[in-house]
């Protein structure tokens, strides 16, 4: 085998696997059922042609026997008056019709015999093709029935195109929703921080910082309510002349914790 000869025969068997992939075996068995159908008809046509054909030679036939006979009157009636030309005469063309009349038996013979293997063939390919068409339906059917398994074995396992493409629409919304949720959490956190201004706020930025220096103002003043409630004092009062007093604490762990606690707090405001 050449080299074109093995070319060509790999390009057959490509293109045989891409057909045989898309081949639909409805379509096929529906197309080969039609096309059967459309033979038969053919047949069926040839038929009546060579009836009609066969028809018109008979119809010839029977003129041809119809002239034989008025030269057989004629011949007659020339012998009655002694005219033995005319009847000789009448006599030819009596001949001359019976033989094409013969002829025309052998062709209507042969055409009687065509039509007859015709008949037959009609006959046979009609009973065939009702064959095919039940054998047809019983295979449809079974394709389809496999076909539905298939596709619900598929469907269950998760490997159908159709499962394919829904699972990938999941990841693509889930991955789209992970974007905004960021994106949504990144906008609140920037109009927090004040890096963004909020378009429904009439604030500018000496708002937002007198509102920052209240809210400093707020926390001082309830701290030295806190202090004075405890007997800190303020720390902006002079230091008293008075010996500090010794205070006994409890030795308990909660005290100190409230006395590490405010200790902070001073540090924090310092």
């Amino acid at each position: 085998m050449g080299i074109l000869s093995r070319a060509s025969y790999v390009l057959r068997s490509k293109v045989n696997g891409l057909l045989n992939r898309a081949e639909d075996p409805n379509e096929t068995l529906d197309y080969s059922y039609e096309q059967m159908r459309d033979e038969l008809q053919q047949v069926k046509r040839g038929i009546a042609d060579l009836t009609t054909q066969k028809k018109r030679l008979e119809i010839q036939k029977r003129r041809l026997e119809e002239n034989v006979d008025k030269h057989n009157r004629q011949a007659r009636q020339a012998v009655e008056q002694d005219r033995d030309d005319l009847a000789r005469k009448a006599l030819e063309k009596k001949k001359q019709k019976m033989n094409q009349i013969e002829e025309l038996e052998s062709q209507i013979a042969d055409l009687q015999d065509t039509q007859d293997q015709l008949v037959e063939k009609k006959d046979t390919l009609q009973s065939r093709i009702e064959e095919f068409r039940t054998k047809k339906e019983t295979m449809k059917a079974r394709y389809n029935a496999a076909e539905a398994s298939s596709r619900v074995s598929e469907a269950m396992t998760g490997v159908g195109d159709n499962m394919e493409d829904l699972s990938r629409s999941i990841e693509r919304a889930e991955e789209r929703t992970e974007d905004m949720e960021a994106r949504a959490e990144a906008m609140n956190e920037l109009e927090e921080t004040g890096a963004f201004d909020s378009p429904l706020s009439d604030k500018d930025d000496i708002d937002r910082e007198l509102e920052e220096l209240s809210t400093d103002t707020e926390v001082e003043a309830e701290l030295e309510t806190l202090r004075a409630e405890m007997g800190k004092g303020s720390e902006a009062e002079p230091e008293s002349n008075s010996e500090p007093v010794d205070v006994e604490v409890s030795g308990t762990d909660a005290d100190e914790d409230v006395e590490a606690e405010l200790e902070e707090l001073k540090d924090e405001e310092n």
